[in-house]
C-alpha cells in the first residue's frame, strides 16, 4: 500500500495508548488527541510546497521559506473537530472548512448533512481529517465532495484505521494518500474498530 503511511514515532505511540485506555478522562483524551493529530499532520504535510523569501535576522539578511499554497483543514463533523487545535498549533493561519457526515447506526452508511467550503480549495493543500477510518464510508463521501468542489491536492489524516476502511477508501480514491498512527485488526459487528479506542467524538466531547 504505497499511499498508506503509518506513523511509528515513540511519542505518537504513547499518545495513542492514552487514547485507547478507557480510564483516560475527557480532558486527558483531548490533550492526547491534539498532540497525536499534530504529529500525524507533521508527517502528512512533509511534502507540501514552499516559497523562498528574504528575511532579516538580528545579525544579517538571509533566505527563508513560507508556505507556497494555503493549508486547508477539513474535519469531518463531529469527531474530526478534535484534531483541529493540535494542527492549528503548527499552522495557525490554516483555513478550516467543515463537512458534516453522520453514520447511520443501523446500516453504518454515511449521510451528508452539511458542507462549508472556502473558495481557495482548488489552489490549496487540503487535509481531510477523520480520526477513525472504520468502514471508510464517511471519508469516501467527504473526499468525493471535496474533489467535486475542485480540490487537487488532498490527503487523508487520521488516528486509527483498519483494513476494511483502508480498502474502501483506496478503492474509491486511489490518488489520495492516507496518514494514520495505527492500522488495527478490523471491525466488530457494530462497525467499530477493534481494538480501536471507542467513539472518538463521544470521548473527546465527554458525551
Amino acid at each position: 500500500m504505497p499511499d498508506l503511511h503509518v506513523l511509528t514515532h515513540p511519542i505518537a505511540q504513547v499518545c495513542l495508548t492514552q487514547l485507547r485506555d478507557q480510564s483516560t478522562r475527557p480532558e486527558q483524551f483531548r490533550t492526547a488527541m491534539q498532540r497525536l493529530s499534530a504529529l500525524v499532520f507533521a508527517e502528512a504535510s512533509s511534502g507540501i510546497s514552499l516559497q523562498s523569501i528574504d528575511v532579516q535576522t538580528p545579525i544579517v539578511a538571509t533566505k527563508g521559506f513560507k508556505l507556497a499554497r494555503p493549508v486547508i483543514l477539513v474535519p469531518i463533523l463531529r469527531a474530526g473537530l478534535g484534531m483541529i487545535d493540535g494542527i492549528l498549533s503548527l499552522v495557525p493561519d490554516a483555513v478550516v472548512a467543515h463537512v458534516g457526515i453522520a453514520r447511520d447506526e443501523e446500516t453504518a452508511q454515511p449521510h451528508s448533512y452539511y458542507a462549508k467550503l472556502p473558495q481557495v480549495l482548488a489552489s490549496g493543500e487540503v487535509f481531510l481529517l477523520d480520526p477513525m477510518l472504520a468502514t471508510g464510508g464517511s471519508a469516501v463521501e467527504a473526499a468525493r465532495q471535496l474533489k467535486e468542489a475542485g480540490v487537487k491536492n488532498l490527503r487523508l489524516v487520521g488516528i486509527v484505521a483498519c483494513p476494511q476502511g483502508i480498502a474502501a477508501f483506496q478503492h474509491a480514491h486511489p490518488d489520495v494518500p492516507i496518514y494514520t498512527a495505527a492500522v488495527d485488526e478490523g471491525l466488530n459487528d457494530r462497525s467499530y474498530i477493534v481494538p480501536g479506542l471507542g467513539d472518538a467524538g463521544d470521548r473527546y466531547f465527554g458525551t
